[in-house]
C-alpha cells in the first residue's frame, strides 16, 4: 500500500503530493493521519491525504517511519477541506493542515549534531549523548562542530518531537474479590486504622471499581502512601489512566428546572424555518436579523437541541474569547458534558484534550472562537455563527481564511443548514440575503417586550467636561453617579488602550515614535513604559524630550487607563472593573472579570470593543461611549460599517432585563451619517445608504476585491516589487477591473518592513485565481532577496 503525503515544508517545489511505501509492520494507516516521513537528509512530519495500491514513480519508494497518532487526527472531510481552501485563500496546503490541528499537535524540530566515530563519542561536547545544535552560541564551539563535520567523525540530524502528551492518574482495581476483602477486614488489627479504612471503603463500593486515585483519596479520607502500601500487599492493581483536563470546571452549571423558557411567537417563526432544514438535511444559510436582546441565542440553543434529537452534532461559533465564557454557559447548562469549548484562551493541554474529544465523537455540540471552525466533528447537523458581522473571523495571517466561508463549504459537505445571526449583518450578508442566497429570518422586537435604549449624543466640540481632562462630559458623568446610586451598574467603552496615544514636546514638536513601525508609542502608566501596539516594543517613559532635553513634554490622548484613573477621582469610592487586552493576557481573566461584575462586585465595566458584544447583565441600566469616533476616520473603505455595527451592539448591551436601559454617545461628528443612525439604531436605512455609498465607490459587496501587499525592509525594493507585480498583472486583466495602486500601506512600516499594495476590484474574472497563483509561485524566488509578497482574497481591512 502507497500513502500520499504532504510534507511539512511550506514551499512550491514541495506543495505536492510524495509517495510513501507503507511497511506491513505498520498496520493499517488511514487518511488525516500525522506521519514521519525521510525527506532528503531530514525526517519531517506529514499527513496523509490519500491511499493507493500503485505508483507511477518508476524508482523505489522509500518507507513511511512512524505514524504519530492512534487515531487520525484530521477527517477526510477536513483533508479534502484543506485542498479546495489552499486554492482560495492562496496559501500552501501544509499551512492549511497545520492550522486545522491545536497549536500542541504541531510538530517541533531539533537539529543534532551525532557522533560517528568512537573518538567522536568520548569527546566532552558530547557528553554521552548527541548535541542540541539549537542551544549552541559559543564561537570556540561552533568551529570545533564545523572541523567534526569536515573530518565526518560527526553527523547531523532532524529529530520531529510530538509536544502533544495525554495526561494520566493513577487508577485502581480490584484483585480479590468481596468475600476475601471481609476475611482481611476481619483479620486486621484494630490499630490499624487507615487499613481498615480503605478495605471497608472497598467492600461498600465493591461494584464501582476501578477508581481514580483522587476520587478515592477525596471520598475515603486516604493519603496516596495507604494507596501505595494497599497495592504492595496484593489487595489492589494500579495503572495509569488517560484522563481529560476539564476547562469547563470553573463552569457552575445551573440546576435544571421544569421551567422551560417559551419562545415568542417571532422566535418560534424563525425556527420553525429552521427545524424543517436540519431534519431533511438541507445545506440553506439562514440570516437571523434581530435586534440586541431579542433572543437569538435562544433560537441557537433551540436549533441546536432539534439537531441532536435527530442524531447529529452541532457547532457554533462565537467570535471573541471575551463571549465564550456566557455563551459557554449557557450552551453547557442546556447540553451538560456533550460540550466542547475550543478558543486561544485555553491551555494547550486542555486545547489538545477537547480536541480528541471531538475527534473521538465523545462530543457533540463544539463552541469556539474562529479556528473551532476546523473542529473534527463528524456528522454535522447544524453550523452556527453568531455576531456573525464580525471582522474578527477573518484571519489576519497565512492562511488568510474566513471562518463563515469555510462554514458555507462544510454546511454543503454535511448537508446541514448553516445560521448566521446578527443585530447588525455585514453588507455582505445582508446583500445575499436581499438576493434570495441566503433565506432572511427576522426578530425585530427585544425578547422580553422591553423597548430597545433610548440614546442621547453629546457633542464634544459643544459639551463642558468634568474635572481637569476633557474625556468625560459633564451629562456622562451624572448619569453614571445616578445609576450608582441607584445600586445599578454602567458599561463604559472607549476602543483604545493604555493611558496616553502619544508623547509630544511643546518645546520641539517631536512625537516618540517606535523605531521598527511607523507609529507613535502609546503611554501605558501600569507598566510605566511607551508601548508599540503591533510590534510589542517597550522603552521608559522619558522625563524629558529624547529629541531636545526639554522637559515641557505632554502625553495627549486617552486609552481606558486614563479613564480609569479619571473616574476613580471624579466619583471616589466607585468600583471599576478594566476589560482590555493588557488586564486579560492571564488565562481565565476574561471569566473572572466577567463573573466579578456579573456578582454586582463593580459598579463600572469599562474596557475596549471586546465589552461591546454578546455580554448579558440584568443590572445594566446604562452603556455609555467615551469616544465615538476612534474608527471612524480609518482609511478603510468599511470604516462606517464597523463604527455602526460597534456602537448598535454595544448600545443593547443597556436594558435587557426589566429595568430601563440608556446609552450615552460622546462624539466630535454627531451629524454623520453612522452616528446618527446608530441613535436610532435604524440598520435597515443604515444598509440603504451604506450601500449607496458602496455603489458609488465601487466597492464590495457590488465588486470582490484581491489585496496583494509586498513588503522589505528597504522602501525602494518594495515599491519597485509591486509596481513589476502590476505591470505583468494588470494586462491580463479585463477593462472592467480596477487596479489601484501601488501605494504605501495606510501604517507604511510595521516590524521594520515597508508595504506597499495594490487592490485588485472585479465583478467577473475567471482567469484571476490562475494570476494569483502565479504571484504566489513567483513570491517564493524573490524571497531570497528579502521580498514577501501576501496575497489577502477579500480583505476586511484595507489598510
Amino acid at each position: 500500500m502507497i500513502a500520499q503525503v504532504i510534507v511539512d515544508v511550506a514551499a512550491k517545489q514541495t506543495d505536492r503530493i510524495f509517495e510513501y511505501h507503507i511497511p506491513d509492520e505498520l498496520g493499517e494507516v488511514e487518511i488525516g493521519s500525522r506521519v514521519f516521513v525521510p525527506f532528503g537528509p531530514r525526517k519531517l512530519q506529514g499527513f496523509v491525504v490519500g491511499l493507493s495500491n500503485k505508483s507511477q514513480y518508476q524508482g523505489k519508494l522509500k518507507d513511511l517511519l512512524l505514524v504519530v497518532d492512534e487515531m487520525p487526527p484530521l477527517t477526510s472531510e477536513l483533508i479534502k477541506l484543506s485542498k479546495d481552501l489552499a486554492d482560495h485563500v492562496y496559501s500552501y496546503r501544509i499551512t492549511i493542515l497545520k492550522t486545522m490541528l491545536p497549536r500542541v499537535m504541531r510538530a517541533n524540530y531539533r537539529k543534532i549534531l551525532v557522533p560517528e566515530s568512537s573518538k567522536a563519542k568520548k569527546m566532552t561536547i558530547f557528553q554521552g549523548k548527541p548535541l542540541d545544535l539549537n542551544t549552541i552560541n559559543d564561537n570556540k564551539q561552533i568551529a570545533e562542530i564545523r572541523k567534526l563535520l569536515r573530518t565526518n567523525m560527526a553527523k547531523i540530524e532532524y529529530v520531529v518531537e510530538n509536544r502533544a502528551r495525554v495526561k494520566t492518574e493513577n487508577e485502581y482495581s480490584l484483585t480479590n474479590n468481596k468475600k476475601e476483602y471481609i476475611n482481611i477486614y476481619e483479620s486486621l488489627r484494630k490499630n490499624a486504622v487507615k487499613q481498615k479504612q480503605l478495605i471497608m471503603y472497598i467492600i461498600e463500593n465493591y461494584d464501582k471499581f476501578p477508581k481514580m486515585q483522587k476520587e478515592i483519596e477525596n471520598n475515603a479520607n486516604l493519603s496516596t502512601v495507604s494507596l501505595t502500601n494497599a497495592v504492595k500487599r496484593g489487595w489492589l492493581r494500579k495503572k495509569p489512566a488517560e484522563i481529560y483536563r476539564d476547562p469547563l470546571t470553573n463552569y457552575e452549571q445551573e440546576e435544571k428546572s421544569d421551567k422551560k423558557i417559551k419562545l415568542n411567537t417571532e422566535q418560534k417563526n424563525a425556527l420553525a424555518k429552521i427545524e424543517p432544514a436540519i431534519i431533511e438535511k438541507k445545506a440553506r444559510t439562514f440570516l437571523l436579523e434581530g435586534v440586541t436582546g431579542s433572543g437569538k441565542t435562544e433560537v441557537y440553543l433551540n436549533a441546536i437541541s432539534t439537531t441532536l434529537k435527530a442524531g447529529k452534532n452541532a457547532l457554533m461559533m462565537v467570535p471573541e474569547i471575551s463571549l465564550t465564557p456566557q455563551m459557554v454557559s449557557q450552551v453547557k447548562n442546556r447540553f451538560g458534558q456533550q460540550v466542547a469549548v475550543l478558543h486561544s484562551g485555553l491551555s494547550e493541554g486542555e486545547l489538545y484534550d477537547e480536541w480528541r474529544r471531538i475527534r473521538r465523537g465523545e462530543a457533540r455540540v463544539v463552541v469556539g472562537a474562529r479556528s473551532a471552525v476546523f473542529a473534527p466533528l463528524k456528522n454535522i447537523g447544524l453550523i452556527v455563527i453568531d455576531e456573525e458581522h464580525e471582522s474578527s473571523y477573518k484571519q489576519e495571517d497565512n492562511p488568510r481564511y474566513h471562518a463563515r466561508d469555510v462554514a458555507v463549504w462544510r454546511s454543503n459537505y454535511n448537508s446541514c443548514p448553516l445560521l448566521l445571526g446578527s443585530a447588525t449583518p455585514s453588507l455582505g450578508s445582508r446583500a445575499r440575503a436581499q438576493k434570495d442566497v441566503y433565506q432572511l429570518l427576522r426578530l425585530p422586537h427585544r425578547a422580553n417586550q422591553q423597548s430597545l435604549p433610548e440614546v442621547k449624543l453629546i457633542d464634544l466640540k459643544k459639551a463642558h467636561f468634568n474635572g481637569g481632562q476633557f474625556d468625560l462630559s459633564i451629562q456622562l458623568v451624572e448619569a453614571i453617579k445616578k445609576r450608582i446610586a441607584k445600586k445599578e451598574q454602567v458599561i463604559l467603552m472607549l476602543n483604545r488602550r493604555g493611558f496616553a496615544n502619544f508623547m509630544l514636546c511643546r518645546e520641539c514638536g517631536y512625537v516618540m515614535k517606535c523605531p521598527n513601525c511607523d507609529l507613535s508609542l502609546t503611554m501605558h502608566k501600569d507598566t510605566n513604559k511607551m508601548q508599540c501596539h503591533y510590534c510589542g516594543f517597550s522603552t521608559a517613559i522619558p522625563e524629558k524630550c529624547p529629541n531636545c532635553q526639554s522637559t515641557k513634554i505632554r502625553f495627549l490622548g486617552t486609552g481606558t487607563q486614563k479613564i480609569m484613573t479619571e473616574l476613580e477621582k471624579i466619583i471616589p469610592g466607585c468600583r471599576i472593573l478594566r476589560m482590555d487586552v493588557d488586564t486579560t493576557r492571564r488565562k481565565g481573566s476574561f471569566k473572572r472579570i466577567l463573573d466579578a461584575f456579573g456578582n454586582r462586585e463593580a459598579d463600572i465595566l469599562l474596557g475596549t470593543q471586546m465589552i461591546a458584544k454578546g455580554l448579558d447583565f440584568p443590572n445594566v441600566t446604562l452603556v455609555g461611549v467615551v469616544n465615538a469616533d476612534t474608527g471612524l476616520w480609518l482609511p478603510d473603505y468599511n470604516a462606517s460599517e464597523r463604527t455602526f455595527e460597534l456602537l448598535t451592539q454595544v448600545a443593547g448591551r443597556a436594558g435587557r432585563a426589566q429595568k430601563k436601559g440608556e446609552v450615552i454617545i460622546q462624539t466630535f461628528n454627531p451629524d454623520h451619517y453612522a452616528i446618527k443612525l446608530a441613535e436610532t439604531q435604524d440598520y435597515e436605512q443604515f444598509y440603504q445608504y451604506e450601500m449607496r455609498v458602496r455603489h458609488a465607490g465601487n466597492y464590495p459587496p457590488y465588486f470582490y476585491t484581491v489585496l496583494v501587499s509586498v513588503a522589505a525592509k528597504n522602501e525602494q525594493n518594495a515599491a519597485r516589487e509591486a509596481f513589476r507585480i502590476k505591470k505583468w498583472l494588470q494586462p491580463k486583466l479585463h477593462q472592467s477591473t480596477i487596479v489601484l495602486g501601488p501605494t504605501p500601506s495606510a501604517i507604511s512600516r510595521l516590524k521594520n518592513q515597508y508595504y506597499y499594495q495594490i487592490l485588485v476590484k472585479y465583478k467577473k474574472e475567471d482567469n484571476l485565481n490562475k494570476l494569483l497563483h502565479q504571484i504566489q509561485d513567483s513570491a517564493q524566488k524573490v524571497k531570497k532577496y528579502g521580498l514577501s509578497v501576501y496575497i489577502d482574497n477579500e480583505p476586511e481591512r484595507i489598510m
